[in-house]
């Protein structure tokens, strides 16, 4: 798509320049991004109401960091991360969001850090690169996240997981599934957020936390405000 060289503020985030850190979190719920810049930040400020899509600045044990939501799917992650990357100068972007489980030993409420993400989506082929592109994760964010989920003694899982472009859906008979592959859960971000980060030189995670298995499914407001672990690890990246 032809457009104009973007400035700030963007058609989708109302901040100017120098209103937004270098380390952001960003889960799909705006909800869940107010939440954590009210329970864990000081000094916040508002920099974005555009769609309602919230998105704070404020301190974190004296350090600088934002928190936006990106809403769901990985156009609408590509285009806030393209923002935040190129216009705003974000060069650690941590995704925190929930998922469903693939595999029977990674439970419901347990986390797991995105080492790759596979796609069912056409985000990455749009790059048009002549093969195939595997996003994968910051190994220098994914290191120290390892670091502080083992310090502050929290269950964690490093591995592959799927960015689909379905959340209602069934398995096709393609032969081999996700699960076979060793993928451990299924999202609708992550291989835009990497790709784009990737293509910009920074740094991006994936955070997740586990919240629908196939004998249990979690709550809308257990979303927005219960899953604190992979909060604090995330924060305590910046």
């Amino acid at each position: 798509m032809a457009h104009a060289k973007l400035t700030a503020p963007t058609p989708h985030i109302a901040a100017k320049v120098g209103e937004i850190a270098e380390t952001i979190l960003l889960p799909g719920d705006p909800l869940r991004a107010q939440f954590i810049a009210e329970n864990y930040l000081e000094n916040v400020k508002q920099f974005n109401a555009t769609r309602n899509m919230f998105g704070f600045t404020g301190t974190y044990k004296g350090k600088p960091v934002s928190v936006m939501g990106t809403g769901m799917g990985c156009p609408s992650m590509g285009i806030y991360s393209y923002e935040l990357i190129h216009i705003y100068g974000c060069k650690n972007l941590i995704r925190i969001g929930t998922a469903g489980t693939l595999q029977p030993y990674v439970r419901v409420k347990e986390m797991v850090f995105g080492q790759g993400a596979c796609t069912t989506g056409n985000y990455v082929n749009l790059q048009g690169l002549p093969g195939t592109f595997a996003p994968i994760c910051s190994f220098e964010l994914l290191e120290k996240a390892v670091a502080s989920a083992k310090e502050l003694g929290y269950k964690y899982h490093v591995g592959n997981i799927l960015s689909s472009d379905v959340f209602y859906g069934v398995d096709l008979p393609h032969g081999k599934t996700w699960p076979e592959m060793g993928v451990l859960a299924v999202e609708m971000e992550s291989a835009a957020l990497y790709t784009n980060a990737a293509a910009a030189g920074v740094n991006a995670l994936c955070i997740l936390t586990i919240s629908d298995g196939p004998d249990e499914i979690t709550t809308a407001e257990e979303r927005q405000t219960a899953f604190t672990q992979m909060m604090e690890v995330a924060l305590s990246l910046a």
